[in-house]
């Protein structure tokens, strides 16, 4: 097995399927691997944080058909929009993979080729009801035959199933159940520990050789050797992830984009996709002579006001909807702080509104302008108190202890506990003014140095705030600090207690998050 050094950390959502445009769903994924790049990067990480489109396929073929376009025009435009849409989130991704890139075809063979020398690849009949759809065989209908009437449904799509009865080639699973076993057994690869039961007992009911290739199916990649064949597309998808390590001048090679960034360090999907992540493509690596994913973290589905969402239901969520009406620190706090990342999630707008007025208009918002108004009248901007407070000062304190805290919360993916805990600091930072209330203060010279020491205080607790909210919500980290006269955002020199420089002349504050509305 090719083992190599590793020198970066690659995170990758899935590559998402370009059937429709972006959901909501996909969306909060992105949102999600985004939040964890930015954090790893201000620890000093290098990351490789990929996305893209998977852009083969079946139902692929017939969405552009139904539109009366060509396939690959049909992709052009709808990997067009995922694009736009990451660039309107202020997504930071730096690898954008088309399954359709001439280099991915490429890699695909290379892989493919790898694999059939080591013997794991076979033809065999494929028999059973399909979802096109979901671009999988459905196993609870194995033992029901072609003479069931009506067609069975698919319980993700509430589609009917189709018929297949083919010759295919298929990987041979099989061969790898004791180190698949081994594998998901191991803690930490499966994420959330909860869907680990799901998978383990997938696999141990005895793993089955799966279907590598369709036939006759004209828009995919082509089989070498196999005519009429092409890859399945979960094949020809998995392996997205590493061609999008190459770099833009590389030449496609699959043991080149191995060595920019492979394995990945953890792969974010939707809980239904977690099976081909940890049990299929582990397999294929490993068939391949190639180290599998490090970790596989399968999150929760969302609702909308308790009911699944769906274009036949009517109220499908357009995340474009959200952008335009709250903003995009609005949904990406509402999002990353309000629903635990792995569980099933409810969205409900006024939870949004009321969520986003009390912590980030009221809390966090409050805070900066009153502090700063105050430093600007009585100070004419930043205090020099004579005893600055020192690291033994209890929102220093609280600062480290928070920091401390966040290392562990973005380990888990815990997005929610991190919104927590730096929302914790400036509740703590709001208190401390309301127990000094240095406006009463004030008012007797005698304690001018205690006001500004105090106020020092809370403009570097506040200064803390806006650092350390960066992963989260970066336009608004900016914002704050810019407010502070503070410089672009690094984790390394800025999270020092007593950075802010005492004397800093600061502007008249603005708020850094309106308060929200929902349209009646």
């Amino acid at each position: 097995m090719v083992r190599i050094e590793r020198m970066t950390t690659t995170l990758t959502t899935p590559l998402y399927y370009v059937n429709d445009r972006p959901h909501i769903g996909s969306v909060y994924t992105t949102l999600a691997v985004d939040s964890l790049a930015r954090y790893r990067r201000q620890r000093g990480e290098e990351v490789i944080f990929i996305t893209g489109c998977d852009e083969h396929g079946q139902k692929i073929l017939r969405t552009a058909q139904q539109a009366g376009i060509a396939p690959q025009l049909h992709c052009d435009n709808i990997s067009a929009i995922f694009n736009q849409n990451w660039q309107e989130w202020g997504i930071s991704n730096n690898r954008f993979i088309r399954t359709t890139d001439p280099r991915h075809r490429t890699i695909v063979n290379q892989f493919f080729e790898r694999v059939a020398s080591n013997g794991d690849i076979i033809e065999g009949r494929q028999q059973g009801w399909y979802c096109v759809a979901c671009e999988e065989y459905k196993d609870e209908y194995k033992d029901q035959n072609l003479s069931i009437n009506p067609a069975p449904i698919c319980s993700v799509h509430q589609r009917s199933l189709e018929w297949r009865d083919e010759t295919n080639l298929f990987f041979r699973l099989s061969r790898y159940q004791q180190q698949i076993d081994h594998l998901i057994s191991k803690d930490g690869f499966i994420r959330p520990s909860s869907r680990r039961r799901e998978v383990e007992n997938f696999a141990s009911g005895g793993l089955k050789d799966f279907s590598i290739s369709r036939l006759n199916l004209p828009w995919g990649i082509p089989v070498p050797g196999h005519q009429e064949h092409t890859f399945y597309v979960w094949f020809d998808a998995l392996l997205g992830y590493i061609t999008a390590l190459l770099e833009p001048g590389d030449a496609p090679d699959l043991d080149l984009a191995i060595s920019r960034g492979w394995p990945a360090n953890l792969h974010v999907i939707g809980k239904d996709i977690l099976r081909f992540h940890a049990i299929y493509w582990p397999a294929m690596c490993m068939s391949a002579g190639i180290e599998p994913p490090g970790a596989v973290f399968g999150h929760g589905f969302l609702t909308r006001e308790g009911q699944k969402m769906g274009k036949s239901l009517g109220n499908s969520l357009e995340p474009g909807m959200l952008l335009n009406s709250f903003g995009v620190d609005a949904v990406r706090w509402y999002l990353l702080r309000d629903i635990q990342f792995g569980d099933d999630g409810d969205i409900q707008q006024q939870r949004l509104v009321d969520l986003v007025n009390n912590d980030l208009a009221n809390t966090i918002g409050n805070l900066v302008n009153r502090t700063i108004s105050m430093a600007r009248k009585w100070f004419n901007g930043v205090p020099i108190p004579k005893n600055p407070p020192g690291l033994d000062h209890r929102l220093a304190v609280l600062c480290e202890q928070i920091l401390q805290s966040l290392d562990t919360n973005y380990d888990q993916l815990d997005f929610r506990s991190a919104s927590e805990n730096i929302l914790m600091l400036a509740t703590a930072a709001n208190g401390y003014l309301s127990e000094t209330a240095p406006w009463t203060a004030i008012k007797d010279e005698n304690n001018r140095d205690a006001v500004a020491s105090d106020i020092y205080a809370v403009l570097e607790a506040s200064r803390w705030v806006g650092v350390l909210l960066f992963p989260l919500l970066p336009n608004l980290s900016v914002n704050l600090l810019k407010q502070l006269d503070q410089p672009a955002v690094d984790w390394k020199s800025q999270l020092i207690w007593g950075k802010l420089e005492p004397g800093k002349y600061l502007d008249e504050p603005i708020p850094i998050m309106q308060r929200l509305e929902l349209e009646a």
